[in-house]
């Protein structure tokens, strides 16, 4: 598994950059946010990277943080979701989009994607609810998934970290201190997930106060 290149950007096209790494050139696939987010052509770029084997061919996709990877990952394991309609919900939302939207069971901000049906998204939220409170825990990392092989040019340039890892940091902290108090994960995550919707800039100690009042008894 390759679990991360990294290297000089060649050149982009609409769906996928090519990335020469030691005189060997990887074509990665990317959401439309990734892209956006990327360097200019002949700079230093690393993305994390999630393989895909078919019979004839292989891709690979690439991700800015480690959450936004697993996601894809996730969706890709649900019935109706090819890698195609996963970076489109990504590109959509982006991760910490796709994090509120599941763990509030909001199947219409998924279905906003391209080629994603109100059937299919809400097929999503349902099977990956109880997933959404590990994956906001993995907050902003940018460190190497154990075990993945990594493809890398000397020097390593860093990971880009413009896809909103305060916002994952934050709320992944307040998981966990949500979790300290004794809250379960799923209504945990769900709190915090409705309160950095409503407030994406808020630290820490703002995303508890919020994610508090929420889960405050009713009456």
């Amino acid at each position: 598994m390759i679990g991360k290149i990294a290297g000089r950007l060649e050149y982009r096209s609409s769906d996928h950059v090519l990335i020469d790494v030691r005189g060997v050139g990887y074509i990665v696939y990317v959401s439309e946010r990734v892209m956006a987010s990327l360097p200019g052509n002949g700079e230093a770029v690393a993305l994390f990277t999630d393989l895909l084997v078919r019979e004839d061919n292989l891709q690979l996709f690439g991700f800015t943080t480690l959450v936004e990877k697993e996601w894809h990952r996730l969706l890709m394991s649900v019935q109706g979701i090819g890698a195609k309609a996963s970076m489109a919900i990504l590109g959509t939302l982006g991760a910490d989009g796709v994090s509120r939207a599941i763990a509030l069971g909001d199947w219409s901000a998924l279905a906003k994607a391209k080629g994603v049906g109100p059937k299919t998204a809400q097929r999503v939220t349902i099977e990956l609810k109880d997933k959404a409170p590990g994956v906001m825990a993995m907050g902003g990392s940018v460190a190497e998934a154990q075990g993945d092989a990594v493809i890398e040019a000397e020097p390593a340039p860093p990971i880009q970290r413009n896809a909103a890892p305060k916002t994952n940091a934050a709320s992944a902290e307040a998981l966990s201190a949500l979790g300290n108090l004794g809250y379960a994960p799923g209504e945990a995550a769900s709190a915090v997930a409705e309160a950095a919707g409503a407030a994406p800039d808020a630290d820490t100690s703002a995303l508890i106060r919020a994610a508090l009042k929420l889960l405050a008894p009713k009456g």
